[in-house]
């Protein structure tokens, strides 16, 4: 560590003392004075636009001094930048009138045949390009399925916990967002069924299973391959769509994939894939693969909020694609994320207090921790600030209302010995507020 914890104590305070006194000056500003004309105009839906408590804390963990375990971040230290570089300035040199034109709005079909590639690696043998569509990350491709096939009051299920993103989407569009039971295995298929038949029962229009099965985010949990197909029939019969969202299927530490739900139901699971995790964040390139008696909507739908995926961004993943070993790449991944998984678990045997448990992943990014019950984990938040480390959490998370016992740690972008350290600042935090719960 370069810098001492207590000059990161001290930082940190002085931050968390910031963010406090400009939460309250904006509080202050609204409660003094009359709304600007301007609010009048906002929709039902703007009321429903929620900023996410991620990036809140993604902008704190910024500040030098403090170890960040909230930001799911890939690791892009070990990709061959240099080389990328110099292949971004080769497309502009060769193909610029292309790269920086107008494209189609589906995006490029050499990309979309080399995604219908990536999803063999990951279990899907019979995706076609023409039902691929572009997107602007899986955080787009949400949007669109919500707005495609949700109205008001309709009602998307999903588990509990999930990605912010997703909830932050879903209630954007007036979704009511219903919570699945889960367990170490994922979503449990009896509570599945007395979820839909209980919804059903109240006069609820059922329209999507938001999941994501490999790795969840934020619990790192993965669902069991004897539970997917159940799971996919259960929403069949109830006449659910599948939402599967496989951001980190192919960051399982030991490369053995379990089949997506998608693999053997192209009609009932749309799913969404995203090279964020497995390449570059930045580019801001994803993809649904859409059943395709649903494509045409879905890509419309698409088309009309984005006009067309950026060309050069595009033409840059395909020459990834081609002529980088990127399933190479993908394995120092999988070595470097479990290796930082196995640091992060350790610290946490070894400096965690009685009371705290958390879970053991196979893969993806994050690990999630619960407290004892009645243990209000968001406050909490400053004073792991206070301390030098970062966290999320659980609240951020759920659709549930109230407090929550749980938080996000990430180890994707952390180096060990980083990771020890800051977990080592993180228990007497936790330590301390078990014991004042008694």
């Amino acid at each position: 560590m370069n810098t001492s914890a207590a000059g990161a104590s001290a930082a940190a305070e002085t931050l968390s003392e910031e963010t406090v006194d400009a939460l309250a000056r904006a509080q202050a500003a609204n409660a003094a004075g009359a709304p600007h004309p301007h609010e009048s105009l906002l929709s039902a839906r703007a009321a429903n636009i929620k900023q996410s408590a991620v990036r809140d804390v993604f902008e704190i963990s910024m500040q030098p001094g403090l170890v960040s375990l909230a930001g799911g971040n890939p690791y892009l230290q070990s990709l061959p930048l240099e080389r990328l570089g110099e292949t971004a300035q080769r497309i502009i040199a060769t193909h610029g009138l292309e790269a920086l034109q107008y494209g189609g709005g589906q995006g490029t079909l050499e990309l979309r045949t080399q995604i219908c590639e990536v999803m063999a690696a990951e279990g899907i043998l019979d995706a076609d390009p023409d039902n691929v569509v572009i997107t602007a990350g899986s955080q787009s491709a949400q949007d669109v399925a919500a707005k495609v096939f949700c109205d008001p009051g309709d009602v998307i299920l999903l588990e509990d916990p999930t990605y912010v993103g997703a909830l932050n989407t879903f209630e954007a569009y007036e979704v009511d967002v219903q919570p699945v039971a889960v367990d170490e295995h994922g979503i449990i298929p009896s509570k599945l069924r007395e979820r839909i038949a209980a919804l059903q029962a109240a006069g609820r229009r059922i329209k999507l299973l938001y999941t994501i099965p490999n790795f969840n985010n934020p619990s790192g949990v993965m669902l069991a391959p004897e539970r997917r197909q159940e799971i996919v029939d259960i929403c069949r019969e109830a006449n659910i769509l599948v939402l599967e969202d496989n951001p980190y299927g192919l960051l399982k530490f030991d490369g053995v994939l379990p089949a997506p739900l998608r693999a053997g139901n192209p009609a009932d699971v749309l799913y969404l894939g995203s090279f964020s995790k497995i390449f570059a964040p930045g580019l801001r390139i994803g993809w649904a693969l859409v059943p395709a008696h649903l494509k045409q909507r879905y890509y419309l739908a698409s088309e009309a909020v984005t006009l067309c995926p950026p060309s050069f961004n595009q033409m840059l993943v395909s020459d990834y694609l081609r002529n980088y070993d990127w399933m190479g790449q993908i394995r120092t991944y999988r070595a470097l994320y479990a290796e930082r998984c196995s640091a992060l678990l350790g610290a946490l045997e070894e400096f965690m207090p009685g009371g705290v448990s958390w879970t053991r992943p196979e893969g993806g990014f994050f690990v999630w921790l619960t407290l004892p019950a009645g243990i209000d984990t968001y406050p909490l938040l400053h004073k792991g600030i206070d301390a030098g480390v970062v966290f999320v959490p659980g609240a951020a998370f759920t659709a549930s209302e109230g407090p929550s016992n749980k938080l996000r740690l990430a180890f994707s972008a952390v180096p060990p010995d980083t990771l020890r350290e800051g977990v080592k600042r993180l228990a007497p935090v936790l330590a301390a507020a078990i014991a004042a719960a008694g």
